[in-house]
């Protein structure tokens, strides 16, 4: 199957399905999709999440501020189950206060010790939705909380940590329009200013980074989910319906 799905509104939408386990089996496609943002989707987007993707359930990683100064788009319109599960959601003055000298890799390592709770409750989430529907999960670029977010599910499935870089990595080619649109939105103007520089990419060795402190941390991504609050009922339940 294609891992990307072609759409007019959204230019990251990608399958997280087809990448082996290490005990031999694959993950699930057409389960669970990980995207920027889908307030512009089309009227013939919507109908190919609803009637071809089987769209149970959005996970929305954008703030208070973003959600409400951009909307949803023609999914609010929709009786697709909306969840929103913002990564953070303080005050964009906030970002003032990082360090010039921050890397993209520590900011992720600072997001997942921020953002347990949401973090615990997106994967959660994914781990109810039935076998036979799917769920996506999006910020704005669909690169980094919706990258960090695929990095632990993948590591909770047991898929190699290349593997997982690889998928990280795969958002280069679409960060030139997702950026372009990012900037004629209202409130981006100013945000990749006060974000470390390596934010306009989606570098292999920043993912790298990130999985080598949680490694060095929590022992293992499943030591960080457990401390974040997923529970061992809820990793059973994401491998059960996400393996094959």
């Amino acid at each position: 199957m294609d891992r990307k799905i072609p759409l007019e509104g959204c230019f990251n939408f990608r399958d997280l399905g087809g990448y082996p386990t290490r005990d031999g089996r694959t993950v699930r496609w057409r389960r669970m999709f990980r995207a920027d943002g889908l307030q512009a989707l089309t009227e013939a987007d919507v109908a190919h999440l609803q009637d071809d993707l089987q769209l149970q359930d959005i996970i929305d990683l954008r703030s208070t501020a973003e959600l409400t100064g951009d909307g949803r788009g023609r999914l609010a319109e929709t009786d697709i189950g909306f969840h929103h599960v913002p990564f953070f959601d303080g005050s964009p003055d906030e970002r003032n206060t990082m360090p010039a000298d921050l890397t993209l890799g520590q900011l992720y390592l600072g997001l997942i010790e921020s953002a347990q709770e949401p973090i615990a409750r997106a994967i959660q989430v994914l781990a109810e939705t039935p076998v036979d529907r799917s769920a996506v999960y999006h910020c704005a670029a669909g690169k980094d909380r919706t990258g960090v977010l695929s990095a632990l599910l993948l590591a909770l499935l047991d898929v190699d940590e290349n593997l997982i870089i690889a998928d990280y990595a795969l958002s280069q080619e679409n960060m030139d329009k997702v950026i372009d649109r990012l900037n004629s939105l209202r409130g981006y103007e100013d945000v990749w200013h006060e974000l470390p520089p390596d934010t306009l990419h989606a570098k292999p060795e920043t993912m790298r980074d990130l999985l080598e402190a949680i490694h060095d941390r929590w022992g293992s991504v499943s030591g960080y989910a457990r401390e974040a609050g997923v529970s061992d009922a809820a990793i059973a339940l994401l491998r059960e319906r996400s393996l094959e």
